[in-house]
């Protein structure tokens, strides 16, 4: 069974292209397969793994606006059972292409639908917006991931990214659900990590993951490498915190057992 997972929040800055690769790369590495998808204009996620968004011929918006086929647009990645759903910068023009088209909030479902079957789990960068890229994911998605930095005005706006899924889940795709709220950027140093940590466990109590993603230079610098932190530095606490947060999602979904099973029918 394949899992879509959506990490959204529409303010900046807050870690989610960082947890969209490193945890796909987490996933791909615990041996699940598993397909990156960039949803964001910047492309940021295409870039930190690896790939020149200029000279990408297919992306996600292709098969959104022209019907290309998402397997001709599908990149391996160096990691293995990892793929690449790539962005470019076309992106940005896709909601206002998007506007007339029937269905229009279903664009990604339709797209994602054709290759769900071939993993474990799809993992969607959305940016950091709520428009109808945004809102295509979210239909998409069998759950969203909020990722939440442990810093000042941390809380802003979650309300309203709240309201905007409750909508979805009520309009558009009533299975949507919640996989939980990811803290990042935490400083074991700073009261003020310590303190929104309180206060998001208090506001969101059992939606908080366990596992918090601390602040860590290795982390920030494999971007510039165009790889996932666990390909630059598997050691490093940042690649802990990310397998821990995908060995987290895999106990939820109660995806362990299921993987022994497909090893034991490959066995016999």
């Amino acid at each position: 069974m394949s899992k879509i997972i959506a990490l959204a929040n529409q303010k900046g800055g807050v870690g989610k292209t960082t947890s969209s690769i490193n945890l796909a790369a987490s996933l791909a590495v615990l041996e699940y397969r598993t397909l990156l998808v960039d949803a964001d204009p910047q492309a940021n996620s295409t870039s930190g793994i690896g790939f020149d968004p200029r000279t990408i011929k297919a992306s996600i918006y292709e098969c959104i606006i022209n019907d290309v086929e998402p397997q001709d647009a599908i990149q391996k990645t160096e990691t293995p059972n990892l793929d690449l759903l790539p962005a470019h910068i076309d992106l940005v023009g896709a909601e206002i292409e998007m506007i007339n088209l029937a269905e229009r909030e279903y664009k990604m479902k339709l797209v994602l639908d054709k290759v769900k079957d071939d993993y474990d789990f799809i993992i969607i960068d959305c940016s950091p917006s709520l428009g109808l890229i945004t809102i295509n994911a979210l239909t998409a998605a069998n759950s969203v991931i909020i990722p939440v930095q442990c810093e000042y005005f941390a809380l802003e706006g979650l309300g309203k990214l709240l309201n905007t899924i409750k909508i979805v889940q009520n309009r558009l795709n009533p299975e949507l659900e919640i996989e939980g709220i990811l803290l990042t950027m935490y400083d074991v140093r700073l009261r003020l990590s310590n303190q929104v940590v309180e206060e998001v466990k208090t506001h969101f109590q059992d939606l908080v993951f366990e596992t918090i993603i601390q602040r860590n230079t290795r982390l920030s610098e494999a971007p510039s490498f165009g790889v996932s932190v666990i390909m630059h530095d598997a050691n490093c606490k940042g690649s802990i915190n990310y397998l821990n947060l995908a060995r987290e999602i895999i106990r939820k979904n109660g995806m362990v057992g299921e993987a022994e099973t497909k090893q034991e029918t490959v066995i016999s």
